[in-house]
């Protein structure tokens, strides 16, 4: 059997401010809509279910996340996760320049959780609160010039 990921989706509380972030730290927006009726209910558990959704799309084309920002029934607010929760954890992104990527995500009121921390001169890299306090975890490659 053939298996491919098609996405991450990740409920957020504001959708605009959402797309800005990953817009802005380079994935573009390949596709919206409002999802809601029988098939949607059905697809995910949720009588009435009525959202918003984007996919956005990575610079390679090798990954994409949906967000959603529910309008019905209404959003639950939860703490935000803790790096060693069980469950969903991080969505992960390779950059060429950890700095601007930082730059870029502090312009959103995001910054790292405690540093940058160096992999065995390996992998600059980070873990930040995006929008909704979304885990987001930027990596440098040090191996490439």
């Amino acid at each position: 059997m053939a298996i491919k990921l098609e996405n991450v989706g990740i409920a957020v509380r504001d959708i605009e401010e959402a797309i800005s972030f990953f817009t802005d730290l380079g994935l573009t927006v390949a596709g919206r809509d409002i999802i809601s009726g029988e098939w949607a209910d059905t697809a995910v558990d949720l009588d009435g279910n009525h959202a918003r959704i984007a996919i956005l799309q990575t610079p390679d084309g090798a990954g994409q996340l949906e967000l959603f920002e529910y309008l019905h029934p209404d959003a639950i607010e939860t703490e935000p996760t803790l790096p060693n929760e069980i469950g969903m954890h991080r969505v992960a992104f390779s950059v060429d320049d950890i700095d601007a990527a930082l730059e870029i995500a502090a312009r959103h009121g995001c910054h790292p959780l405690r540093g940058v921390a160096n992999y065995r001169d390996v992998y600059r890299l980070t873990y930040l609160r995006g929008p909704s306090g979304i885990i987001v975890m930027l990596a440098q490659d040090l191996t490439k010039g």
